[in-house]
């Protein structure tokens, strides 16, 4: 039963937001039932009802015909190819940041200040006051890229958290601009961006990665120039009492990383982790972080609250496949055991996305010095051949991050 609930209301979302967009058609429709269904018993009536009802038929057909023709004269096709990260610098104002490329996962831009600067500098939060709004560019191509972004997937249109400032080093606090959106229009842009548009007639091609992600110079944009949903990202590892990393196994319904292992917890940020158990609202960047990493922890682990110990910001990274939308990393300490942990399941939704957990043996200390000293994440010795194999993009730079920024407090202090 809950899997019907579930399938109805992937089901609804999806034809609310399309209807949205496409309200001539509805309208049109519904001139056609008004005059079927208000033919009257007289002569008069049924002359004027009978009139109304085939103009409004013709109309109908005629938008249907339009909405057609308009859906077939362009082509949209997945990417299969890497991101030319070779071809599109990073941005400027980013110091010292760095593409990872792991092949069949994605790619990553990040870098090693950027991590130190989320550890010791305060970051504000402000919340826009108005929700995040697709451009007109977006809006045009939303009812073509949603059917294929939804095609054999169950979405819902969640509300999530969007981000339109960089964390770069600085002195001093700063302010970090967030803002409310929904799933289908973080589809709708950041997602675009692993798509090739072809218009048939003209044969041009739209290239979103080139058109979307880069600035005038050639560079990625940073996330205070784009005009993306750029929903946040959000991945914590989760370190049992005897000193096991517990990842979560995918299932082939998730969008991002199907059938590959995740962080412990991993998903988006959404707008009740920036809000108080008292009501009021959380006012650093560090404190909403770690409330939507315990959040995620929670709901695809189905550890309880008093399991979790404490969660530390390690890392911060764009990821490039998926419109370089922003991706946050944290590590937790758990007050379980992995036996303890082993033996609980993933809760409400998540069931439709995450399986088993498993709990993981690795040597943090040793993978953090072949990182140091110039090694690949996929090529340290110290990386165990599971992460290795079948470990998401995310999965692989929460690592990487814990592994080189970790500080030698626990995470609960």
């Amino acid at each position: 039963m809950r899997k019907l609930i579930r399938r109805a209301r992937s089901r609804a979302d999806y034809t609310w937001f399309m209807a949205v967009r496409e309200w001539p058609v509805l309208v049109s429709a519904l001139g056609v039932l008004l005059g079927a269904i208000t033919i009257l018993p007289s002569a008069v009536g049924i002359v004027v009802s009978i009139i109304a009802l085939v103009l409004g038929t013709a109309t109908f057909i005629r938008d249907l015909h339009n909405l057609r023709k308009r859906w077939s004269s362009y082509e949209f096709s997945l990417i299969a190819a890497p991101f030319p990260h070779q071809e599109i610098p990073a941005p400027a104002a980013y110091p010292k940041a760095e593409y990872s490329y792991l092949p069949n996962r994605g790619t990553a831009l990040h870098g090693d200040e950027i991590d130190r600067t989320l550890q010791e500098r305060t970051f504000t939060v402000r919340l826009a006051d108005e929700p995040y709004r697709l451009p007109p560019v977006l809006r045009a191509t939303a009812p073509h890229v949603l059917p294929i972004r939804a095609r054999g997937r169950l979405l819902f249109n969640g509300p999530v958290v969007g981000m339109h400032s960089d964390p770069l080093p600085g002195v001093g606090s700063a302010e970090i601009h967030l803002h409310r959106t929904r799933f289908f229009d973080f589809q709708c842009s950041n997602e675009l961006c692993a798509m090739r548009i072809t218009n048939r007639e003209t044969g041009e091609d739209f290239d979103p990665r080139r058109r979307l992600l880069a600035d005038a110079s050639g560079r990625i944009r940073t996330l205070a120039a784009s005009e993306l949903a750029d929903v946040v990202g959000i991945s914590t590892l989760a370190i049992t009492t005897d000193g096991r990393l517990l990842l979560v196994s995918q299932s082939d319904r998730n969008t991002a990383s199907p059938l590959l292992l995740a962080p412990s917890g991993s998903g988006s940020l959404e707008p009740r982790d920036l809000v108080q158990p008292s009501g009021g609202v959380r006012s650093t960047l560090d404190d909403v972080l770690r409330t939507g990493m315990e959040r995620e922890l929670r709901e695809e682990t189905g550890l309880s609250p008093d399991s979790v110990a404490g969660t530390r910001i390690t890392g911060f990274a764009r990821w490039l496949e998926r419109g370089a939308k922003p991706e946050f990393f944290g590590l937790t300490a758990l007050s379980v055991s992995s036996d303890e942990a082993r033996h609980t399941a993933p809760r409400g939704a998540e069931r439709l996305y995450s399986s088993d957990v498993t709990a993981l043996e690795i040597d943090f200390s040793a993978l953090g010095g072949e990182l140091r000293a110039g090694a690949h994440i996929l090529d340290a010795p110290s990386l165990p051949d599971t992460a290795r194999d079948v470990g998401s993009l995310p999965l692989m730079l929460a690592i990487r991050a814990a592994a080189l920024h970790q500080l030698h407090e626990s995470p609960a202090t």
